[in-house]
Protein backbone atom coordinates (compact mmCIF):
# COMPACT_ATOMS: atom_id res chain seq x y z
CA UNK A 1 0.00 0.00 0.00
CA UNK A 2 1.23 3.42 -0.51
CA UNK A 3 1.55 5.66 1.89
CA UNK A 4 0.52 8.70 1.32
CA UNK A 5 2.19 12.20 2.72
CA UNK A 6 -0.33 12.76 5.41
CA UNK A 7 0.67 9.28 6.27
CA UNK A 8 4.29 9.88 6.53
CA UNK A 9 3.44 13.06 8.69
CA UNK A 10 1.05 11.52 10.74
CA UNK A 11 3.92 8.55 11.32
CA UNK A 12 6.69 10.82 11.83
CA UNK A 13 6.87 10.21 15.64
CA UNK A 14 5.33 6.46 16.07
CA UNK A 15 8.22 3.58 17.48
CA UNK A 16 9.36 2.53 13.54
CA UNK A 17 10.23 6.49 12.43
CA UNK A 18 11.73 7.19 16.09
CA UNK A 19 13.89 4.05 15.52
CA UNK A 20 15.29 4.73 11.56
CA UNK A 21 15.71 8.51 13.02
CA UNK A 22 17.93 7.35 16.09
CA UNK A 23 20.12 5.16 13.69
CA UNK A 24 20.25 8.18 11.26
CA UNK A 25 21.43 10.26 14.22
CA UNK A 26 23.88 7.72 14.99
CA UNK A 27 25.43 7.33 11.98
CA UNK A 28 25.35 11.53 11.27
CA UNK A 29 27.48 12.18 14.42
CA UNK A 30 30.46 9.67 13.32
CA UNK A 31 29.90 11.46 10.30
CA UNK A 32 30.60 14.24 11.94
CA UNK A 33 33.95 13.57 13.35
CA UNK A 34 35.15 12.36 10.27
CA UNK A 35 34.40 15.72 8.37
CA UNK A 36 32.09 18.28 9.86
CA UNK A 37 32.35 20.62 6.95
CA UNK A 38 29.84 17.96 4.88
CA UNK A 39 26.89 19.60 7.30
CA UNK A 40 25.25 22.70 7.96
CA UNK A 41 22.89 23.16 11.10
CA UNK A 42 20.06 25.38 11.32
CA UNK A 43 18.18 25.91 14.61
CA UNK A 44 17.10 28.65 16.25
CA UNK A 45 14.03 30.61 19.11
CA UNK A 46 11.45 32.43 19.43
CA UNK A 47 12.18 35.63 21.39
CA UNK A 48 9.35 35.31 23.56
CA UNK A 49 11.44 35.66 26.84
CA UNK A 50 14.56 35.08 28.60
CA UNK A 51 16.38 31.72 28.10
CA UNK A 52 16.26 29.51 30.65
CA UNK A 53 18.25 26.11 32.45
CA UNK A 54 15.95 23.87 30.03
CA UNK A 55 17.04 26.06 26.98
CA UNK A 56 20.33 25.66 28.12
CA UNK A 57 20.63 21.62 28.85
CA UNK A 58 18.05 21.25 25.88
CA UNK A 59 19.50 22.74 22.95
CA UNK A 60 22.04 25.70 23.76
CA UNK A 61 24.41 23.76 25.15
CA UNK A 62 24.57 21.33 22.24
CA UNK A 63 25.15 24.59 19.28
CA UNK A 64 28.21 25.26 20.96
CA UNK A 65 29.35 21.53 20.55
CA UNK A 66 28.17 21.14 17.01
CA UNK A 67 30.35 24.63 16.52
CA UNK A 68 33.15 23.34 18.40
CA UNK A 69 33.47 20.08 16.40
CA UNK A 70 33.73 22.06 13.02
CA UNK A 71 30.15 21.92 11.85
CA UNK A 72 28.81 25.35 10.43
CA UNK A 73 25.99 26.43 12.05
CA UNK A 74 23.22 28.97 11.91
CA UNK A 75 20.77 29.99 14.66
CA UNK A 76 17.26 31.98 13.34
CA UNK A 77 15.83 34.34 16.09
CA UNK A 78 12.36 33.78 14.94
CA UNK A 79 11.01 37.20 16.02
CA UNK A 80 8.44 36.42 13.08
CA UNK A 81 7.06 33.49 14.65
CA UNK A 82 6.54 35.11 17.84
CA UNK A 83 2.82 36.31 16.41
CA UNK A 84 2.15 32.99 15.15
CA UNK A 85 -0.15 32.77 18.16
CA UNK A 86 -0.19 35.54 20.23
CA UNK A 87 -2.06 39.33 19.70
CA UNK A 88 1.53 41.36 20.64
CA UNK A 89 4.92 41.27 20.08
CA UNK A 90 5.69 42.51 23.56
CA UNK A 91 9.18 44.05 23.92
CA UNK A 92 10.84 42.20 21.30
CA UNK A 93 14.00 44.40 20.61
CA UNK A 94 14.92 43.79 24.33
CA UNK A 95 14.13 40.19 24.09
CA UNK A 96 16.07 39.67 20.62
CA UNK A 97 19.17 41.29 22.03
CA UNK A 98 18.89 39.46 25.22
CA UNK A 99 18.98 36.30 23.02
CA UNK A 100 21.93 37.00 21.68
CA UNK A 101 23.36 37.99 24.86
CA UNK A 102 22.77 34.41 25.48
CA UNK A 103 24.39 33.01 22.92
CA UNK A 104 27.16 34.65 23.35
CA UNK A 105 28.03 34.15 27.01
CA UNK A 106 26.99 30.46 26.61
CA UNK A 107 29.78 29.75 24.05
CA UNK A 108 28.56 30.82 20.30
CA UNK A 109 31.16 32.20 18.11
CA UNK A 110 30.08 34.95 15.77
CA UNK A 111 32.77 33.94 13.93
CA UNK A 112 31.91 30.31 13.44
CA UNK A 113 27.90 30.49 13.99
CA UNK A 114 25.71 32.80 12.12
CA UNK A 115 23.33 34.73 14.35
CA UNK A 116 20.40 36.43 12.96
CA UNK A 117 16.65 37.44 12.72
CA UNK A 118 13.87 36.64 10.07
CA UNK A 119 12.24 39.97 9.79
CA UNK A 120 15.63 41.15 8.50
CA UNK A 121 15.66 38.44 5.79
CA UNK A 122 13.57 39.19 3.13
CA UNK A 123 14.11 36.31 0.68
CA UNK A 124 13.90 34.04 3.80
CA UNK A 125 10.17 34.49 3.84
CA UNK A 126 9.59 34.98 0.31
CA UNK A 127 10.25 31.51 -0.18
CA UNK A 128 6.93 30.95 1.75
CA UNK A 129 5.15 31.75 -1.24
CA UNK A 130 6.50 28.61 -3.75
CA UNK A 131 6.77 26.26 -0.80
CA UNK A 132 2.43 27.46 0.43
CA UNK A 133 1.77 25.84 -3.06
CA UNK A 134 3.19 22.88 -2.46
CA UNK A 135 1.57 21.90 0.85
CA UNK A 136 -2.23 20.60 0.77
CA UNK A 137 -4.68 22.48 3.86
CA UNK A 138 -5.12 19.14 5.28
CA UNK A 139 -1.55 18.33 5.71
CA UNK A 140 -1.08 21.13 7.63
CA UNK A 141 -4.36 20.48 10.05
CA UNK A 142 -2.98 16.99 10.34
CA UNK A 143 0.79 18.33 11.37
CA UNK A 144 0.74 17.09 14.81
CA UNK A 145 2.50 20.04 16.40
CA UNK A 146 -0.10 22.31 14.77
CA UNK A 147 -2.45 20.66 16.35
CA UNK A 148 -0.79 21.10 19.29
CA UNK A 149 -0.53 24.55 19.29
CA UNK A 150 -4.12 25.24 18.72
CA UNK A 151 -5.14 23.05 21.36
CA UNK A 152 -3.02 25.29 23.39
CA UNK A 153 -4.96 28.76 22.56
CA UNK A 154 -7.74 27.69 24.33
CA UNK A 155 -10.58 27.46 21.46
CA UNK A 156 -9.38 30.79 19.61
CA UNK A 157 -9.14 31.08 16.39
CA UNK A 158 -6.76 29.91 14.32
CA UNK A 159 -4.75 32.44 12.67
CA UNK A 160 -2.86 31.54 8.99
CA UNK A 161 0.54 32.35 10.35
CA UNK A 162 0.00 29.97 12.98
CA UNK A 163 -1.40 27.26 10.20
CA UNK A 164 1.55 27.64 8.07
CA UNK A 165 4.38 27.83 10.80
CA UNK A 166 5.41 24.05 9.37
CA UNK A 167 5.81 26.28 6.20
CA UNK A 168 7.57 29.06 7.57
CA UNK A 169 9.90 26.72 9.57
CA UNK A 170 10.68 24.91 6.18
CA UNK A 171 12.03 28.37 4.28
CA UNK A 172 14.17 28.98 8.14
CA UNK A 173 15.87 25.70 7.27
CA UNK A 174 16.13 25.57 3.56
CA UNK A 175 16.89 28.93 2.68
CA UNK A 176 20.59 28.35 3.99
CA UNK A 177 20.73 24.84 2.26
CA UNK A 178 21.09 23.34 6.05
CA UNK A 179 21.11 19.20 5.69
CA UNK A 180 21.16 18.91 9.25
CA UNK A 181 18.46 20.19 12.02
CA UNK A 182 18.41 19.11 15.85
CA UNK A 183 15.29 18.23 16.87
CA UNK A 184 13.49 16.58 19.83
CA UNK A 185 10.77 13.70 18.90
CA UNK A 186 7.91 16.00 18.76
CA UNK A 187 9.46 18.62 15.81
CA UNK A 188 9.82 15.83 13.68
CA UNK A 189 6.62 16.31 12.06
CA UNK A 190 7.82 20.05 11.25
CA UNK A 191 11.38 18.15 9.55
CA UNK A 192 9.43 16.13 8.03
CA UNK A 193 6.94 18.20 5.83
CA UNK A 194 10.50 20.34 4.95
CA UNK A 195 11.47 17.15 3.43
CA UNK A 196 8.59 16.45 1.51
CA UNK A 197 8.72 20.16 0.42
CA UNK A 198 12.37 19.99 -0.94
CA UNK A 199 11.26 16.94 -2.95
CA UNK A 200 8.33 17.95 -4.07
CA UNK A 201 9.60 21.04 -5.09
CA UNK A 202 12.42 19.55 -7.15
CA UNK A 203 9.40 17.36 -8.46
CA UNK A 204 7.00 20.55 -9.87
CA UNK A 205 9.75 23.24 -10.77
CA UNK A 206 12.73 21.26 -11.40
CA UNK A 207 15.71 22.42 -10.88
CA UNK A 208 18.25 25.64 -11.60
CA UNK A 209 21.52 23.63 -12.48
CA UNK A 210 20.69 19.90 -13.26
CA UNK A 211 23.55 17.80 -11.90
CA UNK A 212 21.99 18.61 -8.50
CA UNK A 213 18.17 19.59 -6.90
CA UNK A 214 17.56 23.26 -5.06
CA UNK A 215 17.46 22.35 -2.09
CA UNK A 216 18.96 19.26 0.10
CA UNK A 217 16.67 16.89 2.33
CA UNK A 218 17.90 17.67 5.70
CA UNK A 219 18.16 14.91 8.07
CA UNK A 220 17.74 15.03 11.96
CA UNK A 221 19.93 15.03 14.68
CA UNK A 222 18.14 13.45 17.11
CA UNK A 223 18.36 15.38 20.84
CA UNK A 224 19.66 13.16 23.37
CA UNK A 225 19.34 16.05 25.90
CA UNK A 226 17.01 15.14 29.21
CA UNK A 227 14.98 17.52 29.56
CA UNK A 228 14.78 19.41 32.79
CA UNK A 229 11.19 20.16 34.63
CA UNK A 230 10.50 23.67 36.32
CA UNK A 231 11.13 24.03 40.20
CA UNK A 232 7.37 23.06 40.48
CA UNK A 233 8.20 19.48 38.97
CA UNK A 234 5.75 20.28 35.81
CA UNK A 235 7.96 21.65 32.74
CA UNK A 236 10.16 24.88 32.58
CA UNK A 237 8.26 28.03 31.45
CA UNK A 238 8.37 31.39 32.01
CA UNK A 239 4.33 32.11 32.26
CA UNK A 240 4.47 29.72 35.19
CA UNK A 241 7.77 31.37 37.44
CA UNK A 242 9.35 28.17 37.93
CA UNK A 243 12.46 28.70 35.61
CA UNK A 244 16.23 29.37 36.49
CA UNK A 245 17.20 31.65 33.90
CA UNK A 246 20.85 32.27 32.72
CA UNK A 247 20.64 36.14 33.31
CA UNK A 248 19.38 34.99 37.19
CA UNK A 249 21.99 35.79 40.21
CA UNK A 250 23.27 33.29 42.41
CA UNK A 251 21.64 34.69 45.03
CA UNK A 252 18.54 34.26 43.13
CA UNK A 253 18.97 30.88 41.74
CA UNK A 254 19.21 30.37 45.60
CA UNK A 255 16.01 31.53 45.89
CA UNK A 256 14.03 29.94 43.54
CA UNK A 257 15.29 26.36 43.91
CA UNK A 258 14.85 26.71 48.17
CA UNK A 259 11.30 26.95 47.06
CA UNK A 260 11.36 23.49 45.12
CA UNK A 261 9.28 21.25 45.16
CA UNK A 262 10.29 18.00 47.13
CA UNK A 263 8.50 15.15 48.75
CA UNK A 264 8.03 14.21 52.87
CA UNK A 265 10.96 11.17 52.53
CA UNK A 266 14.04 12.36 53.68
CA UNK A 267 16.73 9.42 51.90
CA UNK A 268 17.63 11.43 48.56
CA UNK A 269 17.32 8.53 45.74
CA UNK A 270 17.17 8.93 42.12
CA UNK A 271 14.01 7.10 40.90
CA UNK A 272 12.43 9.59 38.32
CA UNK A 273 8.92 7.16 38.08
CA UNK A 274 8.06 7.48 41.85
CA UNK A 275 10.40 10.38 43.23
CA UNK A 276 9.78 12.88 39.50
CA UNK A 277 10.62 16.39 41.98
CA UNK A 278 13.82 14.98 43.53
CA UNK A 279 15.20 13.09 40.98
CA UNK A 280 14.50 16.37 38.54
CA UNK A 281 16.75 18.14 41.42
CA UNK A 282 19.09 15.17 41.03
CA UNK A 283 19.17 15.77 37.22
CA UNK A 284 19.74 19.19 37.40
CA UNK A 285 23.00 18.86 39.30
CA UNK A 286 24.34 16.03 37.39
CA UNK A 287 23.98 18.02 33.89
CA UNK A 288 25.90 20.54 35.80
CA UNK A 289 28.87 18.60 37.30
CA UNK A 290 28.50 15.79 34.84
CA UNK A 291 28.64 13.32 37.91
CA UNK A 292 25.64 10.71 38.00
CA UNK A 293 22.65 11.45 39.54
CA UNK A 294 22.62 8.69 41.45
CA UNK A 295 25.92 8.87 42.87
CA UNK A 296 24.74 12.48 43.73
CA UNK A 297 21.47 10.94 45.78
CA UNK A 298 24.01 8.33 47.28
CA UNK A 299 26.40 11.07 48.57
CA UNK A 300 23.04 13.37 50.33
CA UNK A 301 21.72 10.02 51.67
CA UNK A 302 19.55 10.86 54.56
CA UNK A 303 20.03 14.65 55.16
CA UNK A 304 16.80 15.55 53.08
CA UNK A 305 15.65 17.95 50.99
CA UNK A 306 17.26 21.04 52.19
CA UNK A 307 20.90 19.63 51.74
CA UNK A 308 20.08 18.69 48.05
CA UNK A 309 18.75 21.79 47.86
CA UNK A 310 22.16 22.78 48.83
CA UNK A 311 24.07 20.69 46.46
CA UNK A 312 22.05 22.02 43.44
CA UNK A 313 22.51 25.24 43.77
CA UNK A 314 25.91 25.02 44.41
CA UNK A 315 26.60 22.99 41.30
CA UNK A 316 24.17 25.14 39.04
CA UNK A 317 26.23 28.51 40.70
CA UNK A 318 29.14 27.32 40.09
CA UNK A 319 28.48 26.05 36.22
CA UNK A 320 26.39 29.71 35.30
CA UNK A 321 28.85 31.49 37.14
CA UNK A 322 31.45 32.09 34.14
CA UNK A 323 28.52 32.65 31.60
CA UNK A 324 26.88 35.27 33.81
CA UNK A 325 30.35 37.12 33.99
CA UNK A 326 30.46 37.04 30.10
CA UNK A 327 26.54 37.79 30.20
CA UNK A 328 27.37 41.01 32.62
CA UNK A 329 30.19 42.25 30.10
CA UNK A 330 27.96 41.92 26.83
CA UNK A 331 24.95 43.26 28.16
CA UNK A 332 26.86 46.42 28.71
CA UNK A 333 28.02 47.23 24.63
CA UNK A 334 24.72 46.81 22.91
CA UNK A 335 26.93 48.21 20.25
CA UNK A 336 29.14 45.11 19.71
CA UNK A 337 25.40 43.23 20.00
CA UNK A 338 24.16 45.06 17.16
CA UNK A 339 27.26 44.26 15.55
CA UNK A 340 27.16 40.49 15.79
CA UNK A 341 23.16 40.87 14.91
CA UNK A 342 24.19 43.22 11.49
CA UNK A 343 26.92 40.84 10.45
CA UNK A 344 24.87 37.71 10.91
CA UNK A 345 21.86 38.95 9.09
CA UNK A 346 24.27 40.44 5.98
CA UNK A 347 25.48 36.95 5.56
CA UNK A 348 22.39 35.55 6.12
CA UNK A 349 20.62 37.71 3.19
CA UNK A 350 23.44 37.04 1.06
CA UNK A 351 22.75 33.29 1.20
CA UNK A 352 18.54 33.57 1.00
CA UNK A 353 18.86 36.01 -2.60
CA UNK A 354 21.32 33.63 -4.04
CA UNK A 355 18.45 30.94 -2.95
CA UNK A 356 15.84 32.79 -4.38
CA UNK A 357 17.51 33.52 -7.69
CA UNK A 358 18.28 29.42 -8.10
CA UNK A 359 14.24 29.02 -7.19
CA UNK A 360 12.97 31.93 -9.19
CA UNK A 361 15.38 30.13 -11.83
CA UNK A 362 14.25 26.48 -11.65
CA UNK A 363 10.38 28.03 -11.78
CA UNK A 364 11.57 29.92 -15.06
CA UNK A 365 10.83 33.60 -13.17
CA UNK A 366 14.05 35.40 -14.65
CA UNK A 367 12.96 37.76 -16.84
Amino acid sequence: MTTTSEDQLANSTNEASLQRTRARSEQIDLAIAEDPSRFRVLTGDRPTGRLHLGHYFGTLRNRVVLQDRGVDTWVVIADYQVITDRDVVGPLRERVLGLVTDYLAAGLDPERTTIFTHSSVPALNQLMLPFLSLVTESELHRNPTVKAELEATDGRAMSGLLLTYPVHQAADILFCKANLVPVGQDQLPHLEQTRLIAQRFDRRYGRAETDHPVFPRPDALLSAATHVLGTDGVKMSKSRGNTIELAMTADETAKALRKAKTDADRVITYDPEHRPEVSNLLLMASLATGEAPEAIAERIGDRGAGTLKAVVTEALNEMLAPIRARRAELADDEAYLLDVLHAGNEKANERADRTLHEVRGAMHMIY
